[in-house]
């Protein structure tokens, strides 16, 4: 009777995990969650960091490339996007007002990580809601975009 219990739990906590998994009905309040879950604070190549908040797509980037690379190496993105850098945190955030065509958005953030950060948000919307599907930097040092990172590094 005990076994069939914790069979039941594990069961439960399975399947249950995705369905608990935030659904975003706008993109401010997809960046909002992004950004108020603490960002900055962890390894930039963990894979499951921003994993409910980026889309399938860009999901599938950052898995293949992981499979690409070798163990205790870096992924061809070694920082953290989301805060432009590999430490700090987004201080005096400003989420721009989404441009909406359809089921993709456009919004700029702008933020200090140290210096005057600005990033452009391509989002797209899924069946479980709004999710970052690309992150640009134009005006760093050296400009960025997540997605020609891995496609380069192929």
């Amino acid at each position: 009777m005990r076994l069939l219990a914790i069979v039941s739990a594990l069961s439960i906590a399975v399947f249950a995990g995705p369905l608990l998994a935030a659904s975003f009905q706008t993109p401010q309040a997809l960046l909002e969650a992004m950004y108020d879950d603490k960002v900055g604070s962890a390894d930039p190549n963990s894979l499951t960091r921003y994993q409910d908040y980026f889309s399938d797509h860009l999901n599938g980037l950052f898995k293949a490339d992981a499979a690409k690379t070798e163990p205790g190496d870096s992924l061809s993105l070694d920082f953290d996007p989301v805060i432009a850098g590999q430490d700090g945190e987004a201080e005096h955030l400003k989420i721009g007002k989404p441009d909406i065509k359809g089921d993709k958005a456009k919004v700029v953030v702008k933020f200090t990580n140290g210096v005057p950060v600005t990033l452009y948000y391509s989002l797209v919307r899924q069946p479980d809601g709004w999710k970052v599907d690309d992150i640009e930097d134009k005006g760093a040092q050296f400009p960025w975009k997540v997605s020609a990172i891995f496609t380069d590094a192929k």
